[in-house]
């Protein structure tokens, strides 16, 4: 697959606990980009955070570990890709943020076998 120098960066901030079809969200996305023939997805545990569904502060430490810590899945390709990704999952995140930012894709490859 090849990605043109300018893509876009979509970053889905959720919660850990959050669920759709039975399974954790930030899994479900993933799976579904991969359906979808995006170029890629990751997904990153925060340490700490809050977001609009609560002003409790959720941290990761060894006296308390919250159920629910931040997750940010982060997914890169073209704009148009992003924007018809977003509108399949969109009914799925009940709560969150989701943003859409410019990229410069250096390069996007795979080892040669």
């Amino acid at each position: 697959m090849h990605l043109p120098e300018e893509g876009s960066l979509l970053r889905i901030f959720i919660g850990e606990a959050d669920k759709t079809e039975g399974k954790p969200l930030y899994e479900w996305i993933v799976l579904k980009a991969r359906e979808q023939g995006l170029a890629g997805a990751t997904v990153l545990r925060g340490m700490m955070g809050f977001g609009a569904n609560t002003r409790v502060i959720h941290t990761f430490k060894i006296e308390r570990l919250s159920e629910d810590m931040p997750i940010i899945v982060e997914i890169v390709d073209v704009k148009e890709k992003l924007e018809a990704f977003l509108d399949l999952i969109d009914p799925h995140i009940k709560a969150g943020m989701v943003t859409l930012e410019k990229a410069e894709i250096k390069f996007y490859r795979a080892e040669k076998k």
